[in-house]
């Protein structure tokens, strides 16, 4: 027997695809309530305002990514086999078009103009993968894996800027390839500077 889905989860998958496509501003509630079939008030009653909304879908995407994330560490022994699965899961989403795009990375590009409670959730996001990429730099320094050009926190930062990066030229170009391409030669610097 399939689960059924509550309408506020409901909402909150139409809204991450709407944001996805178009950012924060790039959709309203009459978009949700026609991909649905619900009336606006029934939105309202489940998130009262926008900011509700993609607040409540932020921490949804942190939760879900730390979930993996964690899941990942624990049966990935590895920190290269785990580097490997993090962007082998991003090619496949882009590649699929299950998920062309991060949630967080697309409102991040509207930082400035997001409520507050929205950007400091986008901001939690990223803090949490850098720190989770800093410790799978970090481990496989330790054991001869990566020979890191500069500290594990500071290749944290590049590897991430490399993957959101990835993601908007194969969005920009149309061409889902682009993503394997760079951050497979950015896997294979890694590697190759341990001697690999």
């Amino acid at each position: 027997m399939t689960p059924t889905v509550s309408t506020s989860e409901k909402i909150l998958d139409i809204a991450q695809s709407l944001v996805i496509a178009g950012g924060y501003n790039g959709f309203s509630y009459a978009d949700i309530a026609v991909a649905i079939g619900i009336r606006k008030a029934s939105i309202h009653h489940h998130f009262p305002a926008k900011a509700d909304l993609v607040a409540a879908l932020v921490e949804r995407y942190r939760l879900q990514a730390r979930t993996g994330l964690s899941h990942l560490r624990e049966q990935v022994p590895h920190p290269a086999d785990q580097l490997r699965a993090y962007l082998t899961y991003w090619k496949t989403c882009i590649g699929d078009a299950s998920q062309p795009f991060c949630v967080c990375a697309m409102l991040a590009g509207e930082k400035d103009m997001l409520p507050k409670p929205v950007a400091a959730g986008v901001r939690a996001h990223f803090e949490h993968l850098a720190g989770w990429l800093t410790e799978i730099l970090r481990a496989g320094s330790e054991q001869g894996l990566f020979r890191l050009t500069s500290c594990p926190q500071d290749e944290a930062q590049a590897l991430m800027a490399t993957v959101h990066g990835a993601m908007l030229s194969a969005r920009a170009l149309d061409n889902t390839q682009i993503f394997a391409l760079v951050t497979d030669s950015q896997l294979e610097r890694l590697l190759a500077t341990a001697g690999r």
